[in-house]
């Protein structure tokens, strides 16, 4: 420990010790605490205690009677078990103090115990404690189990969790010091700590009560969760038959401990290969509701090792809401298409009309755990795609009216789902997963109409309408395009023609949230389709472009933002609605105009941020305008982002300096500052001409000023960028030029000013080689690294902490402190 951190412990614990002294806030004693623990795992902690009493001294005042602060009492119960936990240190404590602390006829029986913070340290100091045998045979003997036991029900759900969780650490220590001699122990040998919870869970799963029952599987689903030994084999044989007897219950009780339990010890290694366990698996599926059974099957079809009938049966209770959908929405009888296991079952639709919230939560469970199969390995084969599409068409249909009901099942469910803005996502996400196994054409046909349908909808909510693009978008990617063709299938185009009116109405709506999840739509669609022919006519020949254009100026800094990326992506591919195009050459050039008056006088940072990110676009791309005088696009925007006061407009402006740099030195793409290998040096008579661009362009300026930036991303690029440059330069340059020159000088000066906060002068033109002379000078690989250093980092030092602590009582004068 360090000597000054030393000489301020006693004060601190002669404070916390004191119950008329304010306490410092549980983050401080938080902060102590992992330097506590820190100190300790780097050292012993008998050493710590014997150089500094002060320690053992704060936890025997614990013990007196006095009124302390719930908060320093829990302080103290963790920083004990944080000690003990090194067995010698343990011994040196062994006695009145941690009988004090952790027995029964200590803290237990003091007014303070009421307090859940005094409950929870408690339980931490123990988890803490309990690493060796040592401590295994205090806890069995201070009757400290049977507390941890009641505080499985403690009205606190944070401590009860905690002692679970306890319970679970305390079994598994035991046990694995047991199985070092005896690979796979039975029951009788087992430590008397593992034998008292053992018992002690057999005792509550035989109990009537559900939350006693729910304790036990809880902890039974950890310790299975956590340990893999031989010995939970013969754990699983002891107790299997009381959880099987749950099943004999009606309503199954603690069900979805239940299932974790299951699916716990279904994944354990060492128990995966016990049939009864499948059987246990396959009765739990039958005795479940439809809502509980859900979970459990989608955890089965993740399992590598399950056997291909339990499989089946899983995938069929999972599907068993969508047969209903089915069946309800049937023109004739049967489930074409789904496995032969899945039936409309009657609980299942039972639970479906039983209430609007019932219906609506087992209908996105099962849609959410079937989006989540269909990308996994494990997923069934075949997969139903036809059915599964046909299920989700018709859930949607039934959300906004659109269905036909054929029986008194399908017109209820019609009432039941109408407007459902939950069920819409839900089912609108998966539609979007589905597109990457398509469809019949007739399917897709459906598909598209009812994404159609609810992008023309009024009622259709913005979030809904969001869903119903990023889900149009999968199905449009999704299209296979007819062999040797390069364009967009015809069908797709078809359904473009009737999209694009749609999508100008959502770009004049009210509400901004549409509005920009409609720009962000033709962004994607501009990117994927704006070279081919079809997507191009149809487009060119809508208003959206002009409209897109309009949001420029849009009242919300969000669609404004999108507005900008989707011009510049319109633009990029020539697709902007400029007045023809060769009546006009300055069209583009108007863009331009419009993003440079974004950059200097949009009052909100998106939209900048956004015009920043398509300028170095276009520059990385060659865009047209940008192509005929670089230097001139790259100056003007360099001097708007220089005076910006958004911290990512002055970073994405010094990305841009990084592509123009890479570019004017023949390198395609900005080598990475941080990778192995340096980057290759550029010929003298490019670097030459590069340098005398970068001077014209003012990068320099920008560069420097931005090394000493007040936002740190801001300057650890700035860093990056120069060190880049100087890498590419330093074979071509030699330490002597201009190393003394009066512009050398002149420009040093500057950058101490600079360094100091002092950021009005600027920089005089600068010369090539006096630039190269600084830059040789400076210690950008020092900079580098303490940029990379937290900000606080020296606040965060133990003594700070200490000191600021002591601080808040007037322990210490006021310039002592570290007040940050």
């Amino acid at each position: 420990m360090d000597p000054e951190c030393s000489r301020l412990l006693p004060a601190l614990c002669a404070v916390l010790a004191d119950p008329r002294q304010p306490v410092a806030d549980d983050t401080c004693l938080e902060k102590l605490l992992d330097w506590f623990k820190t100190v300790t795992e780097a050292g012993s902690s008998v050493l710590l205690l014997q150089e500094n009493p002060c320690l053992v001294e704060l936890l025997f005042q614990v013990l007196k009677p006095q009124d302390l602060s719930s908060g320093v009492l829990a302080f103290s119960l963790r920083l004990a078990g944080i000690l003990a936990a090194q067995e010698d240190c343990f011994q040196y404590l062994q006695g009145e103090l941690l009988l004090g602390l952790f027995g029964e006829s200590g803290l237990l029986g003091r007014a303070a115990w009421i307090s859940p913070t005094v409950r929870s340290g408690w339980i931490q100091g123990l988890r803490s404690l309990a690493q060796h045998p040592s401590a295994l045979h205090f806890l069995s003997g201070c009757g400290a189990l049977g507390t941890i036991f009641s505080l499985q029900g403690d009205p606190s759900l944070f401590v009860a969790s905690a002692a679970g969780q306890l319970l679970a650490h305390i079994l598994i220590l035991s046990m694995q010091g047991q199985a070092e001699g005896h690979p796979s122990p039975q029951a009788h040998d087992w430590p008397a700590c593992a034998q008292q919870i053992v018992g002690h869970m057999e005792e509550s799963l035989r109990s009537a009560a559900t939350p006693q029952v729910t304790q036990a599987l809880n902890v039974l689903s950890t310790t299975f969760g956590h340990c893999h030994g031989p010995w939970t084999q013969v754990l699983w044989v002891r107790l299997s038959p009381l959880v099987a007897c749950l099943l004999k219950k009606d309503p199954v009780p603690a069900a979805h401990s239940l299932v974790d339990l299951l699916l716990s010890v279904a994944r354990s290694p060492v128990l995966s290969s016990d049939c009864s366990l499948w059987e246990t698996l396959a009765q739990t599926l039958s005795h479940l509701s439809c809502t509980q059974a859900g979970p459990l099957a989608l955890g089965v079809l993740k399992l590598q090792d399950c056997p291909q009938a339990l499989r089946a049966e899983a995938f069929g209770v999972l599907l068993q809401p969508l047969a209903c959908i089915l069946k309800a929405a049937a023109q004739a009888p049967g489930l074409p298409g789904l496995p032969g296991r899945t039936t409309g079952d009657a609980a299942v639709v039972d639970v479906l009309l039983s209430s609007k919230s019932a219906c609506v939560g087992l209908l996105c469970q099962t849609l959410a755990h079937v989006e989540l199969l269909q990308p996994m390995p494990q997923c069934p084969s075949p997969w139903p795609q036809a059915a599964l599409l046909e299920a989700v068409v018709t859930i949607l249909r039934f959300c906004n009216g659109s269905a036909v009901p054929t029986s008194d099942v399908g017109g209820r469910l019609c009432v039941v789902l109408a407007g459902c803005v939950r069920v819409q996502r839900a089912a609108l996400d998966f539609l979007g997963t589905l597109s990457q196994g398509m469809g019949s054409e007739e399917l897709v046909t459906q598909v598209f109409a009812v994404l159609l349908e609810y992008l023309r909808s009024p009622d259709s909510s913005p979030t809904v309408l969001k869903k119903a693009f990023q889900a149009t978008l999968g199905w449009l990617q999704g299209s296979p395009r007819p062999p040797g063709c390069c364009d967009m299938d015809p069908h797709n185009q078809l359904f473009l023609r009737e999209l694009l009116p749609v999508l100008q109405k959502r770009l004049c709506s009210p509400c901004w949230e549409v509005r920009d999840s409609g720009l962000e739509f033709l962004t994607h669609m501009a990117r994927c389709w704006g070279g081919q022919a079809g997507f191009r006519h149809i487009l060119l020949a809508s208003e959206v472009p002009k409209l897109t254009e309009q949001l420029l100026q849009d009242p919300e800094s969000y669609v404004r933002a999108s507005a900008v990326t989707a011009m510049g992506q319109l633009s990029s591919q020539g697709l902007r609605a400029s007045p023809a195009s060769t009546e006009h050459p300055g069209g583009q050039q108007s863009l331009l105009l419009d993003l440079l008056h974004v950059l200097s006088a949009d009052p909100e940072g998106f939209p900048r941020r956004a015009a920043m990110q398509v300028c170095t676009e276009w520059l990385r791309d060659g865009h047209a305008e940008v192509a005929e005088d670089p230097e001139q696009f790259v100056a003007m925007v360099l001097q708007v982002a220089s005076q910006d006061l958004d911290w990512e407009v002055r970073a994405q402006g010094l990305e841009l300096a990084l592509v123009f740099l890479a570019q004017i030195l023949g390198q395609p793409t900005a080598h990475c500052p941080y990778a192995t290998a340096p980057p290759e040096a550029a010929p003298p008579a490019r670097l030459d001409e590069a340098l005398q661009a970068l001077c014209r362009v003012r990068l320099f300026e920008f560069a420097f000023r931005a090394l000493f930036d007040c936002d740190r991303p801001v300057a650890q690029k700035s860093c990056d960028l120069l060190l880049f440059l100087r890498a590419r330069a330093a074979p071509c340059s030699s330490p002597q030029e201009a190393g003394s020159s009066p512009d050398v000088a002149s420009v040093e000066a500057v950058l101490q000013r600079w360094r100091a906060g002092q950021q009005g002068q600027p920089l005089e033109d600068l010369e090539p080689k006096a630039v190269m002379a600084v830059l040789r000078s400076m210690d950008l690989e020092g900079l580098r690294g303490a940029l990379a250093e937290s900000s606080d980092h020296v606040e965060k030092s133990p003594r700070s902490l200490l000191q600021d602590m002591l601080a808040t009582v007037g322990i210490l004068g006021e310039n002592e402190a570290d007040c940050y």
